[in-house]
């Protein structure tokens, strides 16, 4: 079993120390310093006897998480998005550490099984040239990034499968979109888990892939296998490690 600490305890923060402490895990220890009776920063002693970090929090911390944490030679599980950008400079940084990571955007086991369905999708469109392209998505009015990283992902598999189009929009068009370009917009509001859609559209009909997550459960899930996947483990993963592993 793996001894597992929890960084950010919010909603999903106390689902997975839920569905963690069912399967025989023990949560070792809470940090959060926003909530009441968890410990406040990410210190050795914190995370004493811990074998994997499971990070969701905010894209303003998680890079000062991951160098904390792997300065302490822990493995970590990274669920908060927001970050990509700076992904040279993780893998440095877990590298130089000798550290375990895997990472995703969405940890749910169904969105990633969406994630190869769109793939294949994609790829039988390629050649169909009268068919456009496009991806929009729905999430809580209290999610901090837009759009989600998981429609990021999602954008970037269109794109890479579909050679009519080498560009992603995410910002609102307020003119005519190039052949070339891929609109992905997102909506904010009420208590959507999340709904993400891919379209591929003609003249003649209209095709509808989508994903709609019920509630947290599905991504708490994910990422419990995920700490159990990245014990003991070094190098830098992503969610594709892991369904690799499971799907073989």
């Amino acid at each position: 079993m793996t001894n597992i600490a929890l960084i950010g305890y919010g909603k999903m923060g106390k689902i997975i120390r839920k569905l963690a402490e069912e399967k025989g895990h023990t949560i070792k220890v809470v940090i959060d310093p926003n909530c009441e009776n968890t410990i406040k920063d990410i210190t050795a002693e914190a995370l004493e006897g811990v074998d994997v970090c499971i990070d969701f929090t905010h894209p303003s911390v998680i890079m000062d998480n991951i160098r904390k944490i792997a300065s302490f030679g822990k493995n970590i599980v990274i669920g908060t998005t927001g970050w990509y950008d700076q992904m040279d400079e993780v893998k440095k940084i877990v590298e130089e550490a000798g550290i375990g990571l895997i990472w995703s955007g969405n940890f749910s086991i169904g969105v990633n099984a969406f994630f190869r369905i769109v793939e294949n999708a994609s790829k039988t469109f390629n050649n169909l040239d009268s068919y456009d392209a496009m991806v929009h998505e729905f999430h809580h009015n209290q999610k901090a990034d837009s759009p989600s990283g998981t429609a990021s992902m999602i954008g970037k598999i269109v794109v890479e499968n579909l050679d009519r189009k080498d560009k992603i929009v995410e910002d609102r068009l307020a003119r005519k979109i190039e052949p070339n370009e891929l609109h992905l917009s997102s909506t904010r509001g009420g208590s959507i888990p999340g709904t993400h859609s891919v379209i591929f559209d003609s003249l003649q009909d209209t095709i509808e892939l989508k994903h709609t997550a019920r509630g947290r459960e599905g991504f708490a899930t994910g990422a419990v296998l995920a700490a159990e996947f990245i014990n003991d483990k070094k190098g830098f993963f992503s969610i594709n490690d892991l369904m690799d592993d499971i799907i073989k």
